[in-house]
């Protein structure tokens, strides 16, 4: 009997029906409350009357029209709309099917642009699985180990993660920095490095926002030494943070933004953009795929901005995300094991820790699990898998969350009594 991949393991026991808005029914009858949203996908919520609209149209018109081919109408729609929210220098797109594809893009972007070899990512960033973007990745060695080699000129900087070391954020950034400047004196120096890759908030690797003097720390230092500002825009990105873009809340501008996920509401499509001139010293051959900018994906895409902008989406990330900072702050007084609240926008999470303070993988399980029990569906994160990351959808209500603050405060309750 042929199977699925025993390495394939599900954060829940739920087998999906059908799901609508904030909502998830499984085949067992039971509704759940989806606050994993996809792992940050499905922005506009579950089957969005528009997305669907305009997924079905398109479907009936062309599904594959493979972009080096023929060019089709969706991606020079959706090039346009995205005019609208990206920064203004960065006004030539490239598209694929995933992250990880478009990680890769940059990055052989970035070195083909500076005819440099290096890349720097910084400790606890995820950028993919992919040979190349698993390379970069640091959110734990199960997505880098045991398929080596790795591809060379990756260089790990340390990331400003105050909790962690049990400083105070400026002390983190200040010391991160230092430490970046040491590693370009001793081991990539600036001649040698193509770019610097980053998240603003770090997903896998805890949701840890970037503080905004380091993001500006980094754009100093590649300013005065030529060196790409990558930002990996792919699960902060598309209105998640309560703006649009991550970086926004720093005055930080990348070189090449890279943006997948929520972008098309649960379709496969992913970007990278970057200045003209810039994208115009990648190599003939360098940039295509077969399935990259999907018609069917594209008009999704184009659907799920209009959503967000006519719902005012980002907006009420930014207000709903407050909400849940708040409800979240509440239950950490009352359960002495969340060592850590944060996050920002619709991406928030819970640090937990033992009463000696070290990192609580068991609890940060069995609360996931007890949540299910709940009705309320969550995921885990970190390097240490210690963290239970929040993330609704962009449409998510007052109501909706004030419920899964209520389900997750039974499921913390359940969890410590086991």
């Amino acid at each position: 009997m042929t199977t699925l991949s025993p390495l394939l393991k599900q954060a829940t026991p739920v087998v999906v029906d059908h799901a609508l808005g904030s909502w998830i029914w499984g085949i067992d009858g039971e509704r759940y409350l989806d606050f994993t949203t996809g792992i940050g996908v499905t922005s506009t919520g579950h089957c969005h009357p528009r997305v669907v609209a305009a997924a079905r149209e398109q479907t009936g018109l062309i599904i594959h029209a493979q972009y080096t081919t023929v060019m089709h109408q969706p991606l020079l729609r959706l090039t346009a709309k995205l005019e609208e929210v990206l920064p203004a220098r960065l006004d030539s797109v490239f598209y694929a099917n995933s992250g990880s594809e478009a990680v890769e893009a940059s990055i052989r972007l970035a070195r083909m642009a500076t005819g440099r070899p290096n890349i720097i990512a910084f400790h606890g960033g995820f950028h993919g699985r992919t040979v190349a973007a698993a390379s970069l990745t640091s959110a734990g060695t199960k997505f880098r180990s045991g398929f080596s080699p790795i591809m060379s000129g990756v260089y790990i900087a340390p990331f400003p993660y105050a909790f962690r070391y049990g400083w105070d954020v400026a002390t983190a950034i200040d010391f991160s920095l230092k430490e970046l400047d040491y590693l370009l004196t001793t081991i990539s120096s600036p001649e040698d490095t193509a770019g610097f890759i980053i998240e603003p908030v770090l997903g896998d690797g805890g949701y840890l926002p970037t503080p905004p003097r380091f993001l500006e720390g980094l754009r100093e230092r590649a300013d005065h030494y030529g060196i790409v500002l990558i930002l990996d825009e792919v699960q902060a990105g598309v209105g998640r943070t309560g703006k649009f873009w991550g970086y926004q809340f720093s005055s930080a501008d990348p070189d090449i933004i890279i943006t997948a996920k929520g972008l098309a509401s649960g379709f496969p499509i992913s970007a990278i953009a970057a200045p003209r001139d810039m994208m115009s010293k990648a190599w003939p051959g360098s940039q295509g795929g077969t399935y990259g900018g999907n018609a069917v994906a594209a008009a999704a895409a184009i659907a799920t901005l209009e959503v967000i902008r006519d719902e005012h989406l980002v907006e009420n990330a930014r207000i709903r995300g407050m909400q849940l900072r708040e409800g979240l702050e509440k239950l950490s007084s009352s359960h002495p094991h969340i060592g850590d609240v944060r996050g920002v926008g619709l991406m928030q999470a819970l640090e937990f820790v033992t009463e000696a303070g070290d990192p609580n993988q068991s609890l940060a399980n069995a609360v996931q699990r007890s949540a299910v029990d709940q009705g309320l569906l969550l995921l885990a994160c970190g390097a240490l898998g210690n963290v239970i990351r929040v993330i609704p959808p962009l449409t998510v209500s007052y109501d909706e969350i004030s419920s899964g603050l209520k389900k997750l405060d039974a499921a913390l309750a359940m969890a410590e009594n086991v």
